[in-house]
């Protein structure tokens, strides 16, 4: 069922202002647990080869997983060297990892994502995901890649073009796999009702079949510090750690943290 997106509205209010002469320092450090799980969880994000404010989500996103002690690497089929979307490969802050595939299809693709979620969690202590980007193309092929299709998270402005695109992923999604998770997070509003209204657009057209149902994982505001990091190729939370768009981003990392944290065995 839709998650309520109200739960996570709250960064248009008058508590998001820093308080006058703050000083709050985040470590870059993992807290400890007592147990590893045994994988990680997948989540596929359909990023076009020039979406490079998406890209920038993404790796955001999975650099605020880190700062609350989750495990993150970034899989993605680039054919240049470096990628214009992403920052260096290998290890970066707080051992996120970004790793370019050389993937030429969702079965290929596939392959890796399963290897990047069984091999990698040497040191992990409070779970985590791999966040692999799908090229939109690829989703009208035939092949089913069941394990990409499991769950998807799309980013979405409130615009009828992006919502259309957004719902057309989604449907391409569901029509692979049944009972497949589709997650949405809205960016680029300017009011909590927008939000709401962009969200309830996609839900609502994606009810028209049973168990394709979407789910709202929040929104991400102030995209002006999403341009800013990409300049400055620093992720929003270590550069900006109590600017609204930090705060967006770690919560959207702690629903798909928790989501995780219910699947896991």
């Amino acid at each position: 069922m839709p998650r309520d997106l109200s739960d996570v509205l709250h960064y248009f209010g008058p508590e998001l202002a820093e308080p006058k002469g703050s000083t709050e320092v985040f470590a870059e450090s993992r807290p400890e647990a007592s147990e590893l799980p045994a994988t990680l969880s997948i989540v596929s994000v359909p990023i076009g080869e020039r979406d490079v404010v998406r890209a920038a989500f993404t790796w955001n996103l999975a650099v605020e997983i880190a700062r609350l002690g989750g495990r993150a690497i970034v899989l993605s089929p680039d054919e240049a060297t470096p990628s214009p979307l992403w920052p260096v490969a290998g290890p970066g802050p707080l051992g996120v990892e970004l790793r370019p595939s050389l993937a030429k299809d969702l079965d290929s693709l596939q392959e890796a994502a399963l290897e990047a979620a069984t091999t990698q969690v040497s040191g992990n202590t409070e779970g985590g995901v791999v966040f692999v980007r799908i090229p939109p193309a690829w989703l009208e092929t035939s092949a089913l890649a069941p394990a990409l299709m499991d769950w998807t998270l799309l980013f979405t402005s409130s615009a009828t073009s992006d919502l259309r695109e957004a719902l057309k992923l989604a449907r391409a999604v569901m029509s692979k796999k049944a009972g497949a998770r589709v997650g949405v997070t809205i960016h680029g509003v300017h009011c909590r009702s927008e939000a709401e209204t962009a969200f309830e657009r996609i839900a609502r057209a994606t009810r028209s079949k049973p168990g394709s149902d979407v789910t709202s994982y929040g929104l991400l505001v102030d995209d002006l510090q999403v341009y800013r990091a990409i300049v400055a190729q620093r992720p929003i939370g270590l550069a900006h750690p109590q600017s609204p768009a930090a705060r967006a981003l770690r919560d959207v990392a702690q629903l798909l943290l928790d989501d995780e944290r219910k699947e896991a065995p």
